[in-house]
């Protein structure tokens, strides 16, 4: 796998090879050095053009904890706001040779783009509305983790779906994993055709209790053009989740960041069955390993974290 820019591109069973590998990371996060040597001399760049916090920072840990070298760059306060094109700015920060780019941006395509660009492998961190595929594999780890495997499992996506890239990255991850998926929103946040990437559609909570698994979406309010819901009061009213709609045997997650008394009430963030903190732990162990899938190569097996022996990068 040369660059990381669609769940598209992954099998099960490349799924399951990525998630392996987090798993065996897991440990590095409980020691005192929380360090190995695994990418010691690559140099990864962070390319980030709309705000974020945890996928940015994982990002930045998963590199600096295989021992990469890491540059953060925002357009905020770069030439960007002097008229600087992506393309010009992805030329510019190859001359720094870098070994992979990690790209967010608001427009859909972009990652697809600079892995054209550029020479570097590239990971795509959210384009637009398009996908944001390492939230999917941590999503799916998370959801391993606590129930062991997806196979099976009703999972039912809630929310704004028109303007969520996680929605369809995580529609495509879970349904390869064995699990049946519903998404279910107003009319007006459901895309058009989006059965065709093999979910169901519902328009109201009433079938909620058939869901092993209840994934919360937060309105995109920097991505829409146009009022898509009469109020956020009548939206939280029809599909806010909440301690009456959710039982306790469901798992509840959400990306994050949470829009509280809109998309969930604060007495279900705080429950033993949400597992938001834990998709956030796995954001660093899971872009580990796809850090090391895309610079040391899915051919040299099981990484070896106290090996001092720096892994090698396939041609």
């Amino acid at each position: 796998m040369r660059h990381l820019i669609s769940m598209e591109q992954l099998e099960r069973r490349d799924i399951e090879r990525i998630l392996d590998r987090a798993r065996s990371f897991a440990e590095v996060s409980e020691r005192e050095i929380k360090k190995v040597p695994a990418l010691r001399g690559r140099r990864v760049i962070n390319l980030f053009y709309e705000a974020s916090t945890r996928t940015r920072s994982s990002f930045e840990l998963a590199a600096k904890t295989l021992s990469a070298e890491v540059i953060n760059f925002a357009s905020s306060g770069s030439s960007v706001e002097k008229g600087e094109s992506l393309k010009d700015t992805v030329q510019t920060l190859s001359a720094y040779r870098p070994d992979l780019i990690v790209v967010r941006t608001p427009n859909v395509g972009a990652a697809d783009l600079v892995a054209r660009w550029s020479t570097a492998a590239v990971v795509n961190a959210g384009d637009g509305k398009h996908e944001h595929p390492t939230q999917a594999l941590l999503d799916v780890y998370t959801l391993r983790e606590r129930l062991r495997s997806l196979d099976g499992l009703s999972i039912w996506v809630v929310g704004d779906v028109m303007h969520s890239r996680v929605a369809r990255s995580n529609i495509m991850a879970f349904s390869k994993m064995g699990a049946r998926v519903t998404v279910c929103g107003p009319p007006t946040l459901i895309p058009r055709g989006v059965e065709a990437l093999g979910c169901a559609v519902e328009h109201t909570l009433d079938r909620l209790a058939d869901a092993d698994v209840v994934y919360a979406l937060r309105m995109q309010h920097e991505r829409m053009t146009g009022s898509f819901v009469p109020s956020l009061r009548e939206y939280a009213a029809c599909y806010q989740l909440n301690g009456q709609r959710l039982s306790p045997r469901q798992v509840l997650m959400h990306p994050g960041p949470v829009n509280r008394g809109v998309e969930l009430s604060a007495d279900v963030i705080e429950s033993p069955q949400a597992l938001i903190g834990q998709q956030v732990a796995a954001g660093v162990v899971v872009r580990m390993a796809v850090l090391y899938e895309l610079l040391a190569g899915r051919d040299v097996g099981t990484p070896r974290t106290s090996s001092p022996t720096p892994a090698p990068q396939l041609a």
